[in-house]
């Protein structure tokens, strides 16, 4: 071997050992089986196959849930069109008849309500909306002086309102458009009492949500624009443990019962919530005259047994004199005995 290629084999021969020594390291650094990993069962490889298989499945899974939404949007709308000859849910009323009596809610009294009864009333308001929407006579629904928090509040919470069908929603006071001598207030401070219901008026409901703030208000509003008023016939018919003021939507769906019975008594009683603990009149006065009778009864026995008490110590007086009597006489024969 030549001094010239003596340098070249030297290197080559480096390189190699470095080779094989780099080799060594990476064998060396491999974990032997059963040192660092142990060998995955088959039930874990099959859940690692599905969770392969379900994340690569994402896209079609949601292009078949769009697929189906479509499907039903379709169905609906057939069945919809089939349906137009007035058989589908939405048109089962089919012996509604609209009355011509006008209802309204006077919304005037915005400024002295706080916010938590402005919310009350509000809920009122839609429930009145939803029971005339169902109702069999459904009224012409009136909604006045509608603005300040009411209209803030509807329009926060409630903004499908501007959409709602078979209501009058008016910023103008009601007087404004409807003749005075239409108009009969409904409040139960008014010493009128209805007995039925004319359908050529126009009844007004105070908005006013006021737990008694404000007693007098409505009757008083009424009284100073000349406006014709009456109370419900509540006292007629019913007995209640609480007083006879009654919230927006029981006065309202009262008026639609009564449209739809024309009894005034089945009317309250089907409305009146539980609480109010409302009685038919006649039975409560039976059941006073009851309660008399049941006291006088009671004031008899104890009459009677006062007089049986009396009659017994009456009776038993004779024997003590007696008894009284001999004690006395054997003390004198004790004391007359000689010692």
């Amino acid at each position: 071997m030549t001094s010239e290629m003596l340098p070249a084999f030297i290197e080559s021969s480096n390189v190699e050992r470095k080779q094989s020594l780099s080799e060594d390291q990476e064998k060396s650094q491999k974990p032997r089986l059963g040192e660092g990993f142990e060998p995955i069962s088959k039930r874990q490889m099959k859940k690692l196959i599905k969770q392969k298989q379900w994340e690569e499945q994402r896209e079609l899974r949601k292009q078949k849930r769009k697929e189906k939404r479509k499907r039903k949007q379709l169905e609906r709308q057939c069945q919809l069109e089939s349906n137009s000859d007035g058989n589908d849910r939405k048109r089962i009323r089919r012996d509604v008849v609209h009355s011509t009596l006008r209802l309204i809610i006077d919304c005037s009294f915005d400024s002295l309500m706080v916010l938590k009864d402005i919310k009350k009333l509000h809920k009122q308001i839609q429930r009145c909306y939803a029971e005339n929407r169902r109702a069999l006579h459904p009224v012409q629904f009136y909604l006045t002086s509608h603005g300040g928090q009411l209209k803030k509040n509807m329009d926060e919470n409630d903004k499908g309102w501007v959409n709602w069908k078979d209501i009058y929603i008016k910023p103008e006071h009601y007087s404004e458009f409807i003749k005075k001598e239409d108009l009969i207030y409904l409040t139960s401070d008014s010493p009128n009492v209805l007995k039925e219901l004319d359908e050529s008026k126009a009844y007004v409901i105070g908005g006013l949500v006021d737990h008694n703030h404000h007693k007098g208000l409505t009757y008083k509003q009424a009284s100073d624009h000349g406006i014709d008023h009456a109370q419900l016939p509540l006292g007629n018919f019913v007995k209640m443990n609480s007083r006879k003021v009654l919230a927006i939507n029981h006065v309202f769906e009262i008026i639609l019962e009564y449209l739809e019975t024309r009894d005034w008594q089945e009317a309250f009683f089907t409305i009146l919530p539980q609480r109010k603990g409302a009685v038919p009149t006649d039975k409560a006065c039976e059941g006073s005259s009851h309660d008399k009778k049941s006291a006088r009864v009671e004031d008899g026995l104890d009459s009677d047994s006062s007089e049986e008490e009396n009659n017994r110590n009456e009776l038993e007086s004779p024997h003590e004199e007696e008894k009284q009597d001999k004690e006395n006489s054997n003390e004198s024969t004790v004391n007359s005995i000689p010692h």
